[in-house]
């Protein structure tokens, strides 16, 4: 027999908010608890929880570039459980940090809990962290000259990492074998440990508090609301298409690696197509599905309402079509250990600056159709829309 949860708009909003600080705190946590700088003090991290279906329900704002990878590197990590017949059972964790299912590059570890309440599954805690050194042919594991993954540094596909709530001190031994700062290693391996009880004590005491059937009809409701939020700011952009191209520097310094995105937007929906991108490169500048994916949510967001909640029914009326095999979709072992550098997108930006700046006269030259309201302003956010999404899936 089902029951019906009767659910007042203000207790979802306290669950929705709740979880979203209890991520915030997962960050806090992780920060507090590593061993190196580059999480302690660069902050090169980001923490998330979701529901049992693997939906996104609340990510800290921490890093930009894991808006969309710590989400789809979370479902590909599972399915790839799924696929040999595994799941995460109550008491465990599983490390990874292979780019094609984690989403990024090796050096960010992705380490992922499932949380259970009473043997129910209700749901997951996440976070992903930047690992100065996994490896590979240089120090910190991002070798220039890299032409297959290999090169850039130990790859690890899901592995138990906490069993029955202890740690598999075989697993910490692996990474710590494969690294040139071993006990740095383990210590933020242990962080990112902490940071994911936290997550899970938060997402326990809601239940706790509220029972789980309405929590997950809260959560039903905050995707909901994230959906409708996101349409409504699409209904004030005007309906059209835009095409842009950019381009990158090749081994040779010559700007041959062409990026071409045609982003079409019909009332409430929006399609970004990198169609005509060029081939995935033997060299790391190749950016795997997720790490696109974050340039195309961060870009969106930028230009439209950041109030809205950063959940997967906020990217539902977004649909990013990558061809496998490209410089923004690569196929395994593809270098991609610059593909998500900042340091490198940087080189981009300029040139795409103008774009978003550039008159109404121009739009027409860019296979764009306004409706005849929008103003000016509006035009502009599409096109910045188009130019921060080109640059940001790049990099």
């Amino acid at each position: 027999m089902q029951t019906t949860v009767r659910l007042d708009p203000i207790t979802a909003e306290l669950v929705a908010s709740a979880l979203i600080y209890a991520s915030e705190e997962m960050g806090i946590t992780v920060r507090d608890a590593a061993y190196s700088p580059n999480i302690k003090e660069r902050l090169d991290h980001s923490c998330a929880l979701f529901d049992r279906h693997g939906r996104l329900v609340a990510q800290a704002e921490h890093i930009p570039v894991h808006l969309g990878s710590l989400p789809w590197g979370l479902r590909e990590s599972l399915a790839w459980l799924g696929a040999r017949g595994r799941t995460l059972q109550p008491g465990e964790m599983i490390v990874v940090n292979d780019p094609y299912l984690s989403g990024t590059h090796l050096n960010d570890v992705t380490v992922i809990r499932a949380i259970y309440a009473g043997g129910r599954h209700i749901g997951y805690a996440a976070n992903k962290a930047h690992h100065t050194d996994v490896g590979g042919a240089v120090p910190g594991s991002m070798p220039p000259d890299a032409r297959d993954l290999f090169a850039e540094g130990a790859v690890f596909t899901p592995m138990v990492l906490v069993r029955a709530d202890a740690l598999v001190d075989e697993t910490v031994e692996l990474m710590m074998a494969n690294s040139r700062t071993p006990h740095a290693r383990a210590g933020d391996v242990r962080a990112q440990i902490a940071g994911n009880f936290v997550g899970e004590r938060r997402f326990l005491e809601l239940v706790e508090r509220y029972g789980a059937d309405l929590v997950e009809a809260a959560l039903e409701k905050a995707l909901d609301d994230g959906e409708r939020r996101t349409q409504a700011a699409l209904r004030l952009l005007p309906d059209g298409v835009v095409t842009h191209e950019d381009v990158l520097e090749d081994a040779n310094g010559n700007p041959t690696i062409v990026l071409r995105v045609r982003l079409e937007k019909r009332g409430e929906r929006i399609v970004l197509d990198y169609a005509g991108t060029a081939p995935q490169v033997p060299m790391p500048l190749n950016s795997v599905y997720g790490v696109t994916l974050s340039g195309v949510y961060y870009a969106l967001r930028a230009v439209t309402d950041p109030r809205i909640p950063m959940n997967d029914g906020s990217f539902r009326p977004v649909e990013v079509r990558v061809p496998l095999g490209t410089i923004l979709n690569p196929q395994r072992p593809a270098a991609v250990s610059a593909g998500k550098d900042p340091d490198a997108m940087k080189r981009k930006v300029e040139r795409t600056k103008a774009a978003a700046a550039r008159g109404a006269s121009e739009w027409s030259s860019a296979s764009f159709t306004a409706s005849p309201r929008p103003r000016r302003r509006t035009k502009a956010s599409m096109r910045s829309v188009l130019a921060l999404a080109c640059r940001m899936a790049s990099r």
